[in-house]
């Protein structure tokens, strides 16, 4: 069928492509992750998965930004979530410390990333069914981003316990794959947990958490693993004060 001479050509703005661009490197980063675990390159795996989680934090608000939301591209940050937080740090763990255990090791990567893909497929129906609240104050579950770092520790806790008493620690595969079911159950559990993007603070302590946050990035710079078991134990403290918090109208009922 021939175009007519009013159908012109639609233009789009190549920087409303952005957001798109910032998905897939964090997907180029998930799965470089993958390639530098195989190496043994933990360390760089870990850090690479983090790039993958901060992209991931960044492209939606780009989106909003520019004004250039778009069902193609909440289809590709999912797709990119579940490769990134969903496969990528179940084989990095696997390929980690699992091997040992290698029919457990795997029952348990085949665990996480099902969990995962079931955690965000709920997200994503949530999202678009009418009527129902988007996940926005607090997530419902542990979101993947989190899950992922979440299901790292033991990595985290074996390199800081190397760093002290100079190499040879060892976690046992079977805690390390009971601990990444676990994160796995919390991500598609109704487990409330904190959003931290609708954190806020009084205007007079802004200078004071950007102080914070600068400790944190240097932190992480001079001791990322101690750091990171810091921030994950916070957060899990506060998925905890959720939880009792919610059963307290229960219990005065």
């Amino acid at each position: 069928m021939a175009r007519k001479p009013t159908d012109a050509p639609r233009e789009l703005l190549l920087l409303k492509l952005l957001p798109n661009l910032v998905s897939i490197l964090a997907l180029c980063a998930g799965l470089t992750a993958i390639r530098f675990a195989i190496a043994g390159n933990f360390a760089l795996a870990i850090l690479l998965i983090g790039t993958a989680a901060a992209l991931d934090g960044l492209d939606g608000r780009l989106a909003r930004m520019l004004k250039s939301e778009s069902a193609i591209g909440a289809e590709l940050d999912s797709l990119c979530d579940f490769v990134n937080f969903g496969v990528t740090p179940a084989l990095v763990l696997y390929l980690w410390g699992l091997r040992a255990e290698t029919s457990l090791g795997w029952i348990a990567v085949l665990l996480y990333a099902v969990c995962c893909m079931l955690r965000l497929a709920r997200f994503n129906v949530g999202s678009r069914a009418v009527g129902e609240a988007a996940e926005k104050t607090v997530f419902i579950g542990v979101p993947s981003p989190a899950g992922a770092m979440l299901a790292l520790v033991p990595m985290y806790l074996a390199f800081a316990l190397n760093d002290v008493f100079d190499g040879g620690i060892i976690l046992p595969p079977v805690l390390v794959a009971l601990w990444m079911v676990g994160i796995g159950a919390l991500m598609i559990s109704r487990v409330r947990t904190p959003s931290l993007k609708r954190i806020t603070i009084s205007a007079d302590y802004a200078r004071y958490a950007l102080v914070g946050s600068v400790m944190v990035v240097a932190a992480l710079l001079t001791y990322p693993w101690v750091t990171l078991l810091v921030l994950c134990l916070t957060y899990l403290s506060a998925i905890l004060w959720l939880f009792l918090r919610a059963l307290r109208p229960r219990a005065s009922a």
